[in-house]
């Protein structure tokens, strides 16, 4: 079953010298209980799609089914959580009371206990109480997870969630996702951080100015190469230099 479904996909920005696609043509699908690693240089699209698949950003063509539904409906919305690449707090609450806030906004049965229990999975126990101004770059990270698993969705759209996170910090928050996908819930998450990536998901596509460049598992993806880093740079370069070749010809 599919949690996830895009379908010819594009999103395209107007400006006074042009148009310009930001997300071209992309089609591709999750299955359920699964994890998958969205690949790509800055300014790839990402991000872009991220959005659009949790309704902030409205596509300009294509579609998506999220659990069967659309990402506008309210009701699609509460069953997903999302922790942006750069998420936003209000500095001078506390930890706790910034995720009572986002308890009230989904109207969590039991916050109390539901808090409680995203503090101890992501680790923030004991620093729950200090304003969220004095956390650490890591400590903001793991508050941002936070908020995203409040509503116990089944669906995480997760962009740059190991960013800011020491070696330790890293292992804790994969050990998480894992614990996440035996449960049954579906990850899409964008990373940099190849090596995380390669253990952790079980597909991973690779974009590139817009468009989707390569759909498989870590494995295949990885092929012949020294690592799914090695191989992710070989396919960008390739890709481009086959581009380049076309517009010269």
């Amino acid at each position: 079953m599919e949690d996830i479904r895009i379908h010819n996909l594009s999103k395209e920005y107007f400006t006074t010298a042009g148009s310009v696609f930001a997300v071209r043509d992309l089609s591709l699908s999750v299955a359920r209980g699964s994890v998958f690693g969205f690949l790509g240089p800055n300014g790839a699209g990402k991000t872009t799609t991220m959005k659009m698949l949790v309704g902030l950003e409205r596509a300009t063509s294509g579609e998506i089914s999220i659990n069967g539904g659309n990402p506008s409906s309210i009701a699609v919305r509460r069953n997903i959580g999302f922790m942006p690449e750069a998420p936003a707090f209000y500095l001078y609450l506390t930890g706790r009371e910034f995720l009572q806030f986002i308890c009230d906004i989904f109207d969590v049965v039991s916050p109390s206990t539901q808090i409680e229990s995203v503090l101890k999975e992501v680790d923030l126990l004991g620093r729950e109480n200090r304003q969220i101004r004095t956390y650490s770059k890591g400590m903001l990270q793991r508050l941002g997870l936070a908020q995203a698993l409040l509503n116990d969705p089944q669906i995480l759209f997760l962009d740059e969630p190991l960013d800011g996170l020491d070696p330790l910090g890293r292992a804790e928050i994969k050990s998480i996702f894992l614990g996440l996908k035996k449960r049954g819930k579906t990850i899409f998450l964008n990373s940099h951080i190849l090596a995380d990536v390669a253990e952790m998901c079980d597909m991973v596509g690779i974009i590139d100015q817009g468009k989707l460049i390569v759909c498989d598992t870590p494995k295949e993806i990885t092929g012949n190469h020294r690592d799914l880093e090695d191989a992710f740079v070989h396919i960008i370069k390739e890709k481009r230099a086959a581009a380049d070749q076309e517009t010269t010809i």
